[in-house]
């Protein structure tokens, strides 16, 4: 079995530290970390990610525009996209699942929790 990729997008770098930290403890996944929509993009040709973690709010292009370029490309619109946000809105999660995010998780959150997804998403076609 191949290492999965998770590509990491957040403009804070507190925050991929933690994000980081919630995935190398679920064991041994490749970690791409972008401090914006852009470098997120910037980096996606460069190999196979298998799941992507990303903020709303961040500079350049932020986290929804990232979602709708990713699900208009025939190349990575299958990739599963949570948003990280604390915008926690009803409004602001119907229009991130709209937009293609298979998940919406509201900061603060539980590590378990995302955990949980995580490993529900890269392992359910295996």
């Amino acid at each position: 079995m191949s290492t999965k990729t998770i590509l990491i997008a957040d403009d804070s770098a507190t925050m991929r530290a933690m994000l980081v930290s919630v995935v190398e403890s679920l064991g041994d996944y490749h970690i791409v970390e972008a401090s914006s929509g852009f470098e997120a993009l910037r980096l996606l040709p460069r190999g196979q990610v298998d799941l992507i973690l990303t903020d709303i709010n961040m500079p350049d292009i932020n986290g929804l525009e990232l979602i709708s370029y990713l699900r208009k490309n025939p190349n990575y619109k299958d990739i599963p996209v949570f948003i990280i946000s604390t915008e926690g809105s009803a409004k602001d999660i119907e229009k991130g699942k709209q937009l293609g995010a298979d998940e919406y998780v509201v900061k603060p959150f539980s590590p378990a929790a995302l955990q949980l997804l995580i490993n529900q998403y890269l392992f359910k076609h295996e």
